[in-house]
């Protein structure tokens, strides 16, 4: 008699889960990006905040187009899954492959760029000679590539693993924020005022600012990416406790814990330090939150600022690790990609060759980073993928009842078809608005070449997907598969 095959296992908790979409959108970036926005957006000066809450509009609706869907169709795979089935297997497809490799990409991304934040940590804590030692070239990749495939092993041996791994580090970086939260609001700018003019001799720079819709729209955009990652809860509906309730309560959770720790995070800096002084300095130096409070702050309090930093990056990577391999899985499953990557681990109960493949995609991002020196382009291209995900993702809230009225029927949430119509329209007319504003922000850029612009490299890999699909497609109907039965059902 053959053993029954293994499968995965619903034993991702509620917690789980919200720390999944928390960890895949919370990273450094927010040490950095509402600050230095203030060189990318010249102009946005005192609406740094406004501009963050209107990014969250768009953000919001593309939730509740995931939160509905995954009560419909709570399997691993997520934004594909959602997409093949209420609109077509083609464009679920393509997007959630520009999505894998943008992630995929970043993920080694993230793994190399945290080495230079452990850096600056031991440098903070007078450990000179450790600090230089992470300067050399192949000591960063090695360290980059062991933290990478440290993480790759913590999802393989199973989601209890990964819970007891992500959850403690998501409420370190919570604790290490609120370090910068507390920080801030203990001071006024006034205070920072005195310290600047008794540590460098000089005083709060004086700048005019204008409100202009056009800087405020494109600083939106740009701080839209902040909340990229919550999707990462539908890539896990497979593995998810009770995934009708349980998904859409993460992605609320998610949403507004991140949005609450940003927005108050952002505040508490403002609060303490002059807009025109981030400005100024922005235009002549990268700037962060450890640095701009530095002025006020004990040197102690400066390294544990810098400590969460690292932190806040270093979670990122086992969540987004676990989302992009359930999208492989899930491919393999549907037989659009190779079917030997939708095995699961006899032990474990996780997508073990999904993951391991994750992971070598991953490898070559740091490779990548560390050789070519730039790796702004792959986060740009996760941008574009993300914002054709959730949009795809508004569309498919609007068909689903159309092209599948069974799945459309176990929808738990927001039943109401006129509820769910106006959130996709919503959805749809604003994230079409931002995907076009982060569209010609990246054309109008001047770069060296071409190829530095994110969106036709976005393009090119849009057109590889397309090819590799239609030979997949193909496969399917030579074997005689019925592809439409396949593509109006859930896996099981």
């Amino acid at each position: 008699m053959n053993s029954p095959k293994a499968q995965l296992t619903r034993n991702l908790s509620l917690l789980g889960l919200t720390a999944t979409g928390i960890c895949s959108m919370i990273g450094a970036s927010i040490y950095v990006v509402p600050f230095m926005i203030q060189r990318n957006v010249p102009g946005i000066g005192p609406y740094v905040l406004p501009a963050f809450l209107f990014a969250a509009i768009p953000a919001l609706f593309a939730a509740l187009a995931y939160a509905i869907l995954a009560t419909a169709m709570p399997r691993a795979g997520g934004s594909y899954l959602y997409a093949s089935r209420s609109l077509n297997p083609y464009l679920g497809f393509v997007a959630s492959f520009s999505q894998w490799f943008g992630l995929s990409i970043v993920i080694g991304v993230i793994a190399y760029v945290i080495v230079p934040f452990f850096r600056d940590f031991f440098a903070a804590l007078g450990w000179e000679d450790l600090a230089a030692q992470l300067e050399i070239g192949w000591i960063r990749v090695t360290i980059s590539l062991g933290i990478l495939w440290v993480f790759v092993w913590i999802n393989i041996r199973g989601v209890k693993l990964y819970e007891k791994t992500l959850i403690p580090l998501m409420i370190l970086m919570f604790g290490l924020g609120a370090v910068v939260i507390i920080s801030g609001l203990s001071f006024d700018q006034s205070d920072f005022a005195k310290a600047l003019l008794a540590k460098e001799g000089k005083s709060i720079p004086i700048l005019e600012n204008n409100f202009d819709w056009s800087i405020f729209l494109t600083a939106s955009a740009l701080l839209f990416s902040s909340f990229i990652g919550f999707d990462s809860i539908a890539q896990a509906g497979g593995e998810a406790k009770n995934p009708t309730k349980n998904l859409p309560k993460a992605i609320g959770l998610a949403i507004f814990g991140v949005g609450l720790f940003y927005i108050l995070f952002s505040f508490a800096v403002y609060h303490a330090v002059p807009w025109e002084f981030v400005a100024a300095e922005a235009m002549n130096k990268d700037v962060t939150a450890a640095g701009l409070l530095s002025y006020v702050l004990p040197s102690s309090l400066g390294v544990l600022i810098l400590f969460g930093a690292a932190i806040a990056l270093l979670n990122d990577l086992p969540a987004m690790i676990l989302s992009v391999s359930r999208l492989i899985f899930s491919w393999a499953e549907d037989g659009v990609f190779a079917k030997r990557f939708s095995s699961i681990h006899p032990v474990h109960h996780t997508p073990h060759r999904a993951i391991l493949l994750s992971g070598a995609m991953a490898t070559l991002g740091i490779l990548g980073s560390h050789f070519a020196g730039d790796f702004f382009l792959g986060i740009d291209i996760m941008v574009t993928s993300m914002l054709v995900n959730f949009l795809l993702m508004s569309i498919s809230l609007l068909f689903l009842p159309k092209r599948n009225a069974e799945l459309a029927s176990k929808i738990t949430i927001f039943k109401s078809a006129t509820v769910q119509k106006l959130i996709a329209y919503c959805g749809i007319v604003s994230l079409s608005s931002f995907l076009i504003i982060h569209t010609l922000k990246d054309l109008r850029a001047e770069v060296s070449a071409w190829y530095f612009h994110s969106t036709p490299v976005w393009l090119i890999v849009m057109a590889g997907a397309s090819i590799f699909f239609v030979f997949r497609w193909k496969k399917l109907q030579k074997l005689g598969i019925n592809t439409q039965e396949r593509f109006s059902k859930l896996p099981d």
